[in-house]
C-alpha cells in the first residue's frame, strides 16, 4: 500500500526495506554506531519479522519508519518509531501512529520509550502513567470502543 503525505510518500510492508536506509535512520537517531558490514542483514530481519510496518520516503530517502510487534487480535506494540530530524515537527510521527492503531483499532497499544517522548504518545491518545520516568505509554482500545459505541 502506497499513500501520500505532505509530499511524500508512506509504504506499508515488512519486506524490502533496505538495510542501509534503517541503518542510517537509527544511527542519525543515537540508537547504532559502528555496525560491522556483517551485521547489516539485521536491519531488513527486523522488519521481515514484524506484524506491520509503515516507512516514509522523500524521493529515495527514507525519511521516518515505524514497526509493528503484535498478535494481530489484541494488542500491538509500536517498535523503533524515528524520524529524520529536519522531518520532525510535521506530522509524520502522529501519522505513523494513527496507521499503526487503525490496523487494530479496539485493540491494546503500547509504546515503551523515553520520558522525553510522553507528551508525543499523549498527543497521539495514549496514557502516560508519570511524566518523570521512562516507561510505556498506554493506548486502550476498548475505550475508544466504547466512545464509539461498538463496545459496552
Amino acid at each position: 500500500m502506497y499513500q501520500y503525505y505532505k509530499g511524500l510518500i508512506i509504504r506499508e510492508g515488512t519486506s524490502g526495506v533496505p538495510a542501509e536506509q534503517v541503518k542510517k535512520l537509527f544511527e542519525e537517531a543515537g540508537w547504532v554506531r559502528g555496525v560491522p558490514e556483517w551485521q547489516m542483514e539485521k536491519f531488513s530481519l527486523l522488519f521481515e519479522n514484524s506484524a506491520w510496518a509503515f516507512t516514509v520516503w522523500s524521493g529515495e530517502e527514507m525519511v521516518g519508519m515505524v514497526r509493528v510487534i503484535s498478535d494481530k487480535i489484541m494488542a500491538g506494540n509500536i517498535m523503533d518509531l524515528v524520524v529524520q530530524k529536519k522531518w520532525q515537527g510535521k506530522g509524520i510521527g502522529q501519522k505513523l501512529v494513527s496507521l499503526c492503531v487503525a490496523k487494530l483499532p479496539h485493540g491494546d497499544w503500547f509504546a515503551h520509550t523515553s520520558a522525553d517522548n510522553f507528551t508525543f504518545y499523549k498527543r497521539c491518545g495514549f496514557e502516560v502513567k508519570d511524566l518523570k520516568k521512562n516507561g510505556t505509554c498506554a493506548y486502550y482500545g476498548y475505550i475508544q470502543a466504547k466512545k464509539d459505541g461498538d463496545r459496552l
